[in-house]
C-alpha cells in the first residue's frame, strides 16, 4: 500500500514538473534564457540586447509585459530579447552575471539596454512596466546603431522628423515638410498612408504653433485615453503618440 501511494506521489509530481516547464515555455516564448557561459557570447552576435535579470522561475505581470516585448520583437534580426535567471541558493547560478552588473534581488526584475560601441548598458528605471514603455526605452537608445520602429511609424519619415526636430531655420523646416508629403502621396497601403498623414499633419502643427506642440499635444492623447473608447480608436491614437516621440526622442537630446 505504502509504495502505491509513493508511486501515485511521484507520477503526480512529474505531471505537475511537466506542465509547469510547458507553461514557463509558453510564457518565454520569444524571450532567449542566458546564463553566465552563453552572456558574452551571444550578446556579441548583436548590434542590441535587452535583458531582464530575474529570479529563476519568473512570474506575473512584469515577466508577461517582458515576453510580449519578445514577441514584438522576433522579427528584428540585430535585436536580442534574452532574460538571465538567477538563483541565490544551491549552486547560485547566474549569480556572477547579477554582482558583474550590480544587480540586487531586492529589485528584480532589472532590465539593461546593451548597445554595441556603449561601454555600459543603459538600465531602465520607468515604474510603469509594461510593454510600450519597454519599447520606447529600446527604440530611444539604439536609435543612432538600429532602426527599431514603434508601432504604426515608418523608418523614412521617422528619419524626416529627426531632421524637422533638429532644424531651427522655418524655411528649411517647409522644405523637410514638403519632401514628407510627396513621400505620403507615395505611400502604398491604408495603415502606411494613414501614418504618413500624421507625420505631414504633426510637421504643420509645428510650424503653425512652435515645438510647443509636440507637448502639449501628447498631454492631450495621454488625457483622452483615460477616457472610455473602442479598442480601434486606442489603438489610433497610440499610434499618434509613437509618431510624436519620433519628434520628442530629438529634442530631448538637444
Amino acid at each position: 500500500m505504502f509504495c502505491l501511494d509513493k508511486m501515485l506521489f511521484l507520477q503526480t509530481l512529474s505531471i505537475f514538473v511537466l506542465c509547469f516547464c510547458a507553461c514557463r515555455a509558453t510564457q518565454s516564448k520569444g524571450v532567449v534564457s542566458l546564463d553566465s557561459l552563453t552572456f558574452d557570447k551571444v550578446l556579441s552576435k548583436f548590434k542590441v540586447s535587452i535583458v531582464k535579470f530575474d529570479v529563476s522561475y519568473p512570474y506575473g505581470e512584469k515577466h508577461e509585459e517582458f515576453v510580449k516585448l519578445g514577441s514584438a520583437y522576433q522579427s528584428v534580426e540585430d535585436l536580442l530579447v534574452a532574460e538571465v535567471p538567477v538563483k541565490d541558493y544551491g549552486d547560485k547560478d547566474n549569480e556572477d552575471l547579477a554582482i558583474r552588473y550590480g544587480v540586487s534581488k531586492k529589485d528584480y526584475p532589472v532590465v539593461k539596454l546593451f548597445v554595441n560601441g556603449q561601454s555600459e548598458p543603459y538600465v531602465y528605471n520607468d515604474e510603469d512596466f509594461n510593454q510600450e514603455k519597454l519599447q520606447k526605452f529600446v527604440v530611444k537608445h539604439s536609435k543612432e546603431i538600429l532602426y527599431i520602429g514603434l508601432p504604426g511609424t515608418l523608418e523614412k519619415f521617422d528619419g524626416l522628423a529627426s531632421e524637422f526636430a533638429r532644424e531651427k531655420s522655418v524655411d528649411k523646416r517647409k522644405e523637410i515638410l514638403l519632401r514628407a508629403e510627396k513621400l505620403w502621396d507615395i505611400s502604398e497601403g491604408k495603415q502606411k498612408q494613414k501614418s504618413a498623414e500624421m507625420y505631414v499633419k504633426s510637421m504643420r502643427k509645428a510650424l503653425e504653433k512652435g515645438d510647443e506642440f509636440f507637448q502639449t499635444e501628447t498631454i492631450r492623447i495621454n488625457n483622452v485615453l483615460k477616457g472610455s473608447m473602442t479598442q480601434e480608436k486606442k489603438a489610433d491614437l497610440s499610434v499618434r503618440l509613437n509618431i510624436l516621440e519620433s519628434f520628442k526622442l530629438q529634442h530631448d537630446e538637444l
